[in-house]
């Protein structure tokens, strides 16, 4: 356990810059409340005053947590919600932010991750081209992705980027840890196409053969492979099937092993996500979220080329 809680005052110092006398709050579940737990106890060594709430587990991504939760996410100056699903696009979340609250989120981080992987990668280099990505965003218009044959367009016009850097040392910063990722929300109703994801799903793993989605007026219509009923059970109603999100991955450390926090990070990846994307500029408000992980596609931005077989074309 020694070595765990030095490697969390590590990721607490250099990625939340947690002072001494601060409010820490984790929030967890039963899966990983011992992972949890060593949070907490870096938070101590470090001398924050440190909380620990354990709640029931949600039961999918982007499920608010108890209101006492909520509550005490807005009072905390840090907080790490580490849990078997994730809290990123959750109102508690954006309501803590608009509080000053900076908050990480752990989804489904595993004890491997703590040790390996993207939580090893060096967050100035990754917020460097984190931040490049996110601008080149920022100033487009429209998506094209290709990818075996298929393509899926649509809108970005007037939404802002968001770069998830891992560094969330000021008052509101919000994102995952391990992070590296630069992701907007696509104009609702513009999707149109078909796209081949060959990487993993949030909530079903790894994919060993690969899902085919058709996607019309910006609403997944059609799901074809071996996960297909997987994956529409996740998205059960009209709202959670509509494209919420487009994301890049931007860390060199992050690999596939079937958990999203990690695997939407993998540079030379992207990843769509359907349901909920009200928590970061778009109007869908589903309860559930979900990732999907795209790998080596080429990317057009406003129809120039962005990314080939994954990888950006940027200085």
């Amino acid at each position: 356990m020694s070595d765990s809680v030095e490697i969390c005052v590590n990721v607490l110092k250099d990625c939340l810059a947690l002072q001494k006398e601060e409010l820490f709050l984790v929030v967890t579940d039963e899966k990983k409340a011992d992972l949890a737990q060593h949070l907490y106890q870096a938070g101590r060594k470090i001398g924050a005053e440190s909380m620990l709430l354990l709640m029931e587990e949600r039961e999918k991504s982007g499920q608010e947590p108890p209101v006492p939760v909520a509550e005490a996410m807005k009072k905390a100056d840090a907080v790490v919600c580490i849990t078997e699903h994730s809290l990123t696009h959750t109102i508690a979340r954006k309501e803590a932010v608009a509080t000053g609250t900076r908050v990480a989120t752990m989804p489904g981080i595993t004890a491997d991750m703590f040790y390996h992987g993207a939580i090893t990668a060096n967050y100035q280099q990754v917020k460097v081209l984190t931040e490049k990505i996110t601008a080149y965003l920022e100033k487009s218009t429209e998506v094209r992705i290709e990818k075996d044959g298929e393509t899926l367009t649509f809108s970005i016009a007037g939404r802002h980027g968001i770069a998830s850097t891992g560094v969330l040392t000021e008052r509101g910063d919000s994102g995952n840890l391990p992070s590296g990722e630069a992701f907007i929300a696509p104009l609702e109703g513009t999707a149109s196409g078909k796209i081949k994801v060959d990487g993993s799903v949030a909530d079903i793993g790894i994919l060993h053969s690969p899902l085919w989605l058709t996607i019309e007026e910006g609403r997944l219509v059609e799901v074809e492979g071996e996960a297909a009923e997987q994956l529409l059970t996740l998205l059960h109603s009209d709202e959670s099937r509509q494209l919420a999100e487009f994301g890049i991955g931007t860390n060199n450390k992050a690999r596939i092993t079937g958990v999203v926090l990690e695997d939407e990070k993998v540079y030379g990846t992207i990843h769509l996500a359907f349901g909920s994307n009200v928590t970061f500029g778009g109007q869908i408000e589903a309860g559930v979220h979900i990732d999907l992980v795209i790998k080596e596609p080429d990317v057009y931005l406003d129809g120039e080329k962005f990314m080939d077989k994954g990888i950006p074309m940027v200085d």
